[in-house]
């Protein structure tokens, strides 16, 4: 396993902009005495060409070369005739003659035997090549002390950077630092903690804000856990202990218990936990996330229709299914069918005489209601019967063999498949639970 870097996000940080300042400031100097030393060559250019053409004007005149001063060692001059010989020239050619090409641009010589460089223009005129020049001496220290100081200043500037990023971000970044701290101590024992909110809403504002709420679920999600066990593990000791009082008594008093008592009574327990263990494997698979996504195309109706055969078959109730029309959904056809009898015998348990089931498309929803005659449900319940194990009526639940987990699975389903679920008041009397799934595209 490769090693993991250690580097921390404020020093990857702070390398980064340092090095982009750097590299930004050393182009930036580059840039500076490049322009610089074109803009003092410029000038430098101008006064070798009025010097030319003060050479020319006084030549003209007859007058010499009286405007120039020939023994001015920051300027040079030199004029000579058709053959090449030297007419006149400045003391800082002592004699000299240099080859200067005629009409060309201006550039850079240095005289013979001198250590100085010189920007030079030449020119005709007559029977005259007439070459003007200027020192460029004071440009080359003007740009070599321009260059020393931003040789000092970029690395002062980029040490300058480094820290202000460095404190910037460490300060920025110290939110996070303590609300890692804060989570790392949340442990399965105290996840009532919270975040301190940072009273921002910047990102870190909003990142405290998301890690309460995950801390929330995450303590809802155990909270439901463990009621989930505490419930489970109560429902199951009600059987054991039937069972163990019945064995206890056919052992105890064998002519008081007959064996086929005693078996019927062992069945009996025995199918109550298969039901009770059932519905809890069930509820375990109706909150994988997979359920829709890996789901088929499921016709409402035929399960619906199916349900109201079996109840006209097994109970002297009128089953009322005219108002079932075609609706497909796409979903898990196991769990869709668990619901759909889940509804359908804890309608058959409350009714007094009649059961109503009805299927529809209503706005791109699928739309299932099954109503029955029975007492209902209270208001203050509605939300109460589908929490897990709740049983509103006890003993009928109890004596029908309800595991108080049948509303559990149907409201989890509904939320796997992105339906909703609720229970209101029947136009029968009784409770009228209507369910709402997304109807698939013909």
């Amino acid at each position: 396993m490769a090693e993991r870097r250690t580097r921390s996000i404020r020093g990857r940080i702070t390398l980064v902009s340092t090095a982009i300042v750097a590299v930004t400031l050393i182009v930036g100097a580059l840039v500076f005495v490049l322009v610089l030393r074109g803009v003092l060559l410029d000038e430098v250019g101008t006064a070798v060409e009025r010097d030319l053409e003060q050479i020319e004007t006084d030549l003209d005149s007859g007058t010499g070369v009286a405007g120039l001063d020939a023994e001015d060692d920051d300027m040079l001059f030199q004029i000579t005739d058709a053959s090449g010989a030297l007419v006149a020239g400045s003391d800082a050619l002592d004699g000299r003659l240099l080859s200067v090409p005629d009409g060309g641009d201006a550039q850079i010589i240095r005289v013979p035997g001198e250590d100085t460089d010189y920007l030079v223009l030449a020119d005709d005129q007559n029977d005259t090549t007439i070459v003007a020049g200027r020192s460029v001496e004071n440009t080359d220290e003007a740009v070599a002390a321009v260059s020393v100081l931003l040789a000092g200043a970029v690395p002062l500037l980029t040490g300058i950077v480094a820290l202000l990023t460095w404190i910037v971000v460490g300060r920025a970044l110290a939110p996070v630092e303590r609300m890692r701290r804060e989570v790392d101590a949340v442990t399965a024992t105290n996840l009532d903690r919270r975040i301190a909110d940072p009273g921002r809403a910047d990102e870190i504002g909003r990142l405290a804000h998301t890690m309460n709420g995950m801390l929330d679920r995450i303590e809802r999600s155990q909270h439901a856990q463990r009621q989930f066990v505490s419930d489970a593990s109560h429902e199951l000791r009600s059987p054991l202990a039937s069972l163990r009082q019945y064995a206890e008594v056919a052992q105890a008093h064998p002519d008081r218990v007959t064996l086929d008592d005693l078996s019927e009574a062992v069945l009996d327990e025995v199918d109550r936990l298969e039901r009770l263990v059932a519905g809890m494997l069930l509820l375990a698979r109706v909150t994988e996330s997979s359920i829709t996504s890996s789901g088929t195309d499921v016709d409402l109706d035929d399960l619906m229709l199916a349900e109201a055969r079996r109840l006209r078959d097994t109970m002297a109730l009128s089953i009322d299914s005219t108002g079932v029309g075609p609706a497909r959904v796409r979903g898990d056809q196991n769990l869709l069918g668990q619901v759909v009898r889940n509804l359908v015998d804890n309608a058959a348990q409350h009714a007094s005489e009649r059961v109503s089931l009805a299927l529809s498309v209503v706005d791109g929803q699928a739309v299932l209601v099954v109503e029955d005659d029975g007492h209902g449900v209270p208001p203050g319940e509605r939300d109460r019967v589908f929490e897990r194990f709740v049983r509103l009526d006890e003993s009928r639940a109890r004596a029908s063999g309800g595991t108080g987990l049948g509303l559990a699975i149907v409201r989890e389903s509904m939320q796997a498949h992105g339906g909703t679920v609720r229970v209101v008041d029947s136009a029968l009397g009784g409770a009228r639970f209507e369910v709402r799934l997304p109807a698939s595209a013909d």
